[in-house]
C-alpha cells in the first residue's frame, strides 16, 4: 500500500504546555515528523513562570495518522496536551454560508421601497406579467441545490441532516467561482414521487435545480420527470458535472498519447449514475468501444437487469462484443480505465496489461480505485479526484459556470450539446503548449475556467433554441462575479 501524504483536509491543531528550557521545542517538532505529520505552523499562546504554551498545526493523512501524532508529541518527556482541535471541523462552525442584502434598508424610505407598502406594486406587477419575476427578483441568479442525503460522496445514505455541509460548501463553490446565489434544500424523505412534487411546489423561487447526492436508479426518474415537467432547467451534478469534467480531461490527454476518440477502448469501473453520464457523454464526443462493470461483473446483454432502467439502457447501447468476462479480463490491451466505484478496486499488475500510454482516471473519493504512486510505467496520464494530487477531475470546474452561462440567457434546459460546450471550454483553458501528463485539468481557481464555461454554454443554448433571452456580451455577463479582479 502506497504512503499516504498529509494534506490539509486532516490538519489538526495541538496545544501543548512544557518547560520553557532550550531543546524542548526541536524535541517536539522531531517526533512530530517521527511520526509522519508535516508541521505547518508553530505559535506561542503565552508564556509563564518557566512553562510554555505552543499551538503546533500539523497535516497528518488521515483520523488515524492525527491520533497517531498527537500520541507522538504526549510521549516527548515533560509535554502534556492540552487541546486538540480539527482544523476542518472549526471551519465549519456556525455553517459556511450566510444571507447577505443586496440593497441597504437604513431609512424610512428605504423600507417603504423594500418592503411594505411599497412592494405590493411590484408583486402586482409579477401578477400581471409572469415574466417580471426574473427581473424583478432574485430568480435570474439563483439556483437551488436539491438532496436527501441519499448517496452522499463516498459516505452512502446518512440522511439530510448530515449532508447539509456538502449543499453548503456546494452553494459557497457557485457564488465564490460562478457569481450565482445558491440555497441548500435537504429534504427528509427517499420518495421519488414526493421529492419531485417538493421541488416542482418550490421552483418557482428559483432559476434552476441542482441535483445532488441522490442515488441511483431513483435519481435518473426525478431528474428526467422534472426536466419535462419544470420550464427551469434541471441538473444532476453527480452524473453530468463529472461527465463534463471527465471529457474535458479526455480531450487533452488524448493530445499526449495522440490517439482518437473513434480508436479508444474504454473501461468503466462503476456503473451508476456519475458512470452512465460519463458513458453517455464520452459517446457523444466519438468513443465506441465502453464496457461497464458493476458489482456483479460486465453489464452485457444477457444479464436481466430487473426494473433497472439505466442498468439495461447500458448492455444495449454499449459492450458491442457483448464481452462478459472479469474487470481484470476487460482491462487487457484497454486506452483507459475510467473508475467510479470505490477505493483499490484495481491492482498495479492488472493496470499494466492495459495498452501503451493508457490513460487512468481513478475517481472514487476520498480513496482512489488505484493511488498514483501505484500506477505501473504503461500510464501515460493519471487523473483522481483528489485536491492533493495533479490532474483532479473536480465538478467544482463544471457547475460555477455552466449555471452562470445557463442563467444569463434563461435557458429552459440544459442539453447535450451545452455539455459538451462546457467540456470543450474547461479543455481549452489549458494552452496546446502547456499540456503535459500532469496537467489536462486546469485548477478550480483559474478564474478563466467559470468565464469560459459560461460564454461557451450560452452561445450554445442560443445556437440550439433553448435560451429564452440574447447572450450579453463582455464583461456585461461577469458584472455579478465576486471573484472578478
Amino acid at each position: 500500500m502506497a504512503v499516504r501524504t498529509p494534506g490539509v483536509a486532516y490538519s489538526i491543531t495541538v496545544r501543548s504546555e512544557y518547560p520553557n528550557v532550550p531543546g524542548m521545542l526541536g524535541k517536539i517538532t522531531s517526533a512530530i515528523g517521527e511520526a509522519g505529520g508535516s508541521a505547518q505552523g508553530v505559535d506561542v499562546v503565552q508564556t509563564s513562570q518557566g512553562e510554555m504554551v505552543r499551538d503546533f498545526t500539523v497535516n497528518t493523512s488521515g483520523h488515524d495518522h492525527a491520533i497517531q501524532v498527537v500520541e507522538a508529541i504526549k510521549a516527548v518527556e515533560n509535554v502534556s496536551v492540552r487541546s486538540v482541535s480539527d482544523q476542518t471541523f472549526l471551519l465549519h462552525v456556525g455553517g459556511k454560508i450566510e444571507m447577505s442584502s443586496r440593497v441597504p434598508v437604513t431609512t424610512r424610505d428605504d423600507m417603504s421601497k423594500a418592503y411594505t407598502p411599497g412592494v405590493g406594486r411590484v408583486c402586482m406587477a409579477i401578477h400581471d406579467d409572469p415574466a417580471a419575476v426574473w427581473a424583478l427578483t432574485g430568480k435570474g441568479h439563483t439556483v437551488a441545490v436539491v438532496s436527501d442525503g441519499s448517496a452522499v460522496l463516498g459516505l452512502g445514505d446518512i440522511g439530510a441532516a448530515a449532508s447539509l455541509p456538502v449543499m453548503e460548501g456546494k452553494a459557497l463553490l457557485f457564488k465564490e467561482f460562478g457569481g450565482v446565489d445558491a440555497w441548500p434544500v435537504v429534504l427528509d424523505t427517499n420518495d421519488t414521487e414526493e421529492i419531485i412534487s417538493i421541488v416542482k411546489a418550490m421552483a418557482p423561487g428559483f432559476g434552476g435545480i441542482n441535483l445532488e447526492d441522490i442515488s441511483a436508479p431513483r435519481c435518473f426518474e426525478i431528474e428526467e420527470r422534472l426536466k419535462a415537467e419544470l420550464d427551469i432547467p434541471v441538473f444532476h451534478d453527480d452524473q453530468h458535472g463529472t461527465a463534463v469534467v471527465v471529457l474535458a480531461g479526455l480531450i487533452n490527454a488524448l493530445k499526449i498519447v495522440d490517439k482518437k476518440p473513434e480508436d479508444l477502448s474504454i473501461v468503466v469501473a462503476g456503473v451508476g449514475a456519475a458512470g452512465t453520464a460519463c458513458t453517455k457523454i464520452l459517446q457523444s464526443y466519438g468513443v465506441t468501444k465502453i464496457i461497464g462493470y458493476d458489482r456483479t461483473g460486465a453489464l452485457d446483454r444477457t444479464r436481466d437487469y430487473g426494473d433497472n432502467t439505466m442498468k439495461q439502457w447500458f448492455a444495449d447501447n454499449t459492450n458491442p462484443e457483448n464481452f462478459s468476462g472479469t474487470l481484470a479480463e476487460g482491462m487487457v490491451g484497454a486506452d483507459m480505465l475510467l473508475g467510479l466505484a470505490g477505493p483499490g478496486l484495481v491492482t498495479a499488475e492488472q493496470v499494466s496489461k492495459m495498452a501503451s500510454d493508457a490513460i487512468v482516471f481513478a475517481l472514487s473519493n476520498p480513496d482512489p480505485e488505484i493511488w498514483p504512486e501505484e500506477v505501473p510505467d504503461n500510464v501515460r496520464v493519471m487523473a483522481t479526484g483528489r485536491t492533493d494530487y495533479p490532474n483532479q477531475v473536480n465538478n467544482s470546474l463544471c457547475f460555477p459556470g455552466l449555471f452562470r452561462g445557463v442563467l444569463d440567457v434563461r435557458a429552459s434546459q440544459i442539453n447535450d450539446e451545452m455539455k459538451i460546450a462546457a467540456a470543450t471550454a474547461i479543455a481549452g483553458v489549458i494552452p496546446d503548449s502547456h499540456i503535459s501528463e500532469d496537467f489536462i485539468i486546469p485548477s478550480v481557481f483559474d478564474k478563466n475556467v467559470a468565464k469560459r464555461v459560461s460564454r461557451g454554454v450560452a452561445r450554445v443554448a442560443s445556437e440550439t433554441g433553448v435560451a429564452r433571452r440574447r447572450q450579453r456580451r463582455g464583461d456585461e455577463v461577469y458584472a455579478a462575479f465576486k471573484t472578478q479582479g
